[in-house]
């Protein structure tokens, strides 16, 4: 589905990614796991095509075709969602009107300039509250009233607006507590039993290992390990070299 290859990768001047590879199959959990400064974020900010950085070599291939210097909404059309580590809900608008308007952006980006075989349409309110229960309850409430984990499930119920074939989360358990960890993680694991492939950025290794079926460490800006989750828990090495857990 998803192939990174070679990238390299800048900041202005300050060189981030080197080299760097991966894959993601459909329908797995894949998690890029490594210490903070690692250039986990950039990764996905590559992937994405955001603003920054700037990938000066390398390609970045979403089922087949080559998005490297595409636009973000370009991207997004195609099938990639990226749910960002600040969230960027909006806290002076209710549960419904965040919803309401992630529909509102993502009609737009269908619009002027779109080609109509990636209108990918919408997924149904009540399909992405039967994975966040919570949410239905909140409808009427305020998002800076959420809490952090409630604040993380409406982050990601914005981004399955998009019905996304690949969904993209930067660190999902920044500032949660073990018991919302586990909901997010049992989301997330829902969300790939219903046909979504999930990349996740995470320094918090083990709760990630938890739930991908695949693991990369990056250090550096290069990846320094490949392999199931099963072989890294079994590398005490790398994991302790790499990770410290």
């Amino acid at each position: 589905m998803l192939d990174v290859e070679a990238v390299d990768a800048y900041y202005g001047e300050s060189h981030i990614l080197r080299d760097l590879s991966l894959h993601v199959d459909s329908g797995e959990i894949c998690a890029v796991l490594g210490r903070n400064g690692a250039g986990k974020t950039t990764t996905l900010r590559a992937i994405a095509g955001t603003d920054e950085p700037e990938v000066r070599s390398g390609h970045v291939r979403f089922h087949g075709d080559d998005v490297t210097h595409l636009p973000t909404e370009d991207v997004a059309v195609r099938g990639i969602s990226l749910v960002p580590e600040e969230r960027r809900i909006f806290p002076d608008l209710t549960v419904a009107e965040n919803m309401h308007i992630a529909e509102v952006v993502r009609n737009r980006s269908n619009v002027v300039g779109r080609d109509i075989e990636f209108d990918r349409g919408q997924m149904a309110d009540e399909d992405i509250y039967d994975v966040f229960p919570r949410l239905r309850e909140r409808l009427s409430q305020k998002g800076g009233t959420l809490s952090g984990g409630e604040q993380q499930m409406l982050a990601i119920a914005r981004a399955l607006k998009q019905n996304p074939d690949l969904l993209m989360l930067d660190e999902p358990y920044e500032g949660l507590a073990p018991q919302i960890i586990q909901a997010v993680e049992a989301a997330v694991e829902r969300i790939r039993e219903d046909g979504t492939t999930v990349l996740l950025v995470e320094q918090n290794a083990v709760a990630a290992m938890n739930i991908a079926d695949r693991c990369y460490v990056v250090d550096q800006g290069q990846v320094v390990f490949e392999g199931t989750a099963d072989e890294l828990r079994a590398d005490e090495e790398t994991r302790d070299r790499y990770l410290g857990v």
